[in-house]
């Protein structure tokens, strides 16, 4: 199972991970905190001191079309926000 899928580059993101040192990552559904923990220290070299997870779920959405009226829903998925230790970071932008 690949735990982290991919990681959150938004704007309060960003302003987290100068200031606090947080970074946020959408995660497997199904990975516990334990196993987001090892996957980031071993992915990334890094030293974690807290793990948070959200889960949220699908949304409902509807447009107006010519064929008429589609309906659908939006996946759900679930985000973890990783504290690392003092003086630890992740660049995320050194491969580009």
């Amino acid at each position: 199972m690949k735990i982290l899928l991919k990681p959150i580059i938004t704007e309060k993101m960003s302003a987290q991970s100068e200031k606090l040192n947080r970074f946020g990552f959408v995660v497997d559904q199904r990975a516990n905190k334990l196993q987001i923990k090892d996957a980031v220290e071993g992915m990334y070299g890094v030293a974690v001191e807290s793990v948070n997870t959200m889960n949220y779920g699908g949304k409902r959405k509807t447009r107006n079309t010519k064929a008429g009226v589609i309906s659908g829903k939006t996946n759900s998925f679930k985000k973890a926000v990783i504290t690392l230790a003092e003086g630890d970071t992740i660049d995320f932008f050194s491969n580009i």
